[in-house]
């Protein structure tokens, strides 16, 4: 069993925030990858389902992002479940909005719901780091982290969503390479490369096709002089 935590406040008013980005990311993969309902428990909302060959439990806590830890412990001491089979995806202040990085172990810069998190079961578990950006000055991280998206932010949003559940899979395999590729392909389209030659080459007997010539000019010596100070 791995369990896999999304980060957010509970409630419509949060839905939307850059601070809900968490739950968000699960509500993808269990959408498209016919996880069950979701159901009340571990004072959080959970869906289970496969991913990558085994069983995998979505959790959102509803304790409100700052006791996170509480509803990931009580879901871990049910299941009996160590630190590293557990994976957290969460908003990064400190990544640009659209980029995606792993992480295990190491502090919580600051964020509340890992701070919770730290706290109930230690610092060694997996993360997915999702950038939203900076406002600019820490006064301002609050407002702005409670704070819908831009509409302007949708179309990366809808990309890194889609990418994190296209990379499920690889990320209950614990493979976490092949996850950050598939996000990137959603983020990063590959650009289309040249276009093809022509099958049949001027080698071959059939000439390429010429450039148009242009069309002569066919104004005055008094016309020219008008067009050229226009």
């Amino acid at each position: 069993m791995l369990l896999i935590v999304g980060l957010g406040n509970p409630g419509a008013k949060y839905e939307k925030n850059r601070h809900n980005i968490g739950f968000m990311a699960v509500d993808r993969i269990a959408e498209d990858h016919a996880f069950a309902p979701w159901r009340g428990k571990f004072q959080g909302s959970v869906a289970e389902g496969l991913l990558g060959g085994g069983k995998v439990l979505l959790l959102k806590p509803e304790t409100f992002m700052n006791r996170s830890g509480q509803s990931v412990n009580e879901a871990m001491r049910f299941y009996k479940l160590a630190p590293s089979d557990v994976t957290v995806i969460h908003d990064e202040l400190d990544l640009a909005p659209g980029k995606v990085r792993c992480k295990t172990g190491g502090g919580h810069a600051g964020h509340n719901g890992l701070r919770s998190i730290h706290q109930a079961i230690g610092p060694e578990y997996h993360r997915v780091r999702l950038g939203i950006g900076h406002p600019g000055h820490k006064d301002a991280v609050s407002g702005y982290v409670l704070k819908d998206f831009a509409k302007a932010e949708a179309e990366w949003l809808d990309d890194v969503l889609r990418g994190i559940s296209d990379g499920a899979a690889d990320l209950a395999r614990g493979d976490s390479g092949a996850f950050q590729n598939k996000v990137a392909l959603r983020t990063r389209p590959q650009r289309p490369g040249p276009e093809k030659r022509s099958e049949t080459s001027p080698a071959g007997g059939t000439p390429e096709p010429k450039a148009e010539e242009p069309a002569p000019d066919d104004r005055s010596p008094m016309q020219k002089l008008v067009d050229r100070f226009r």
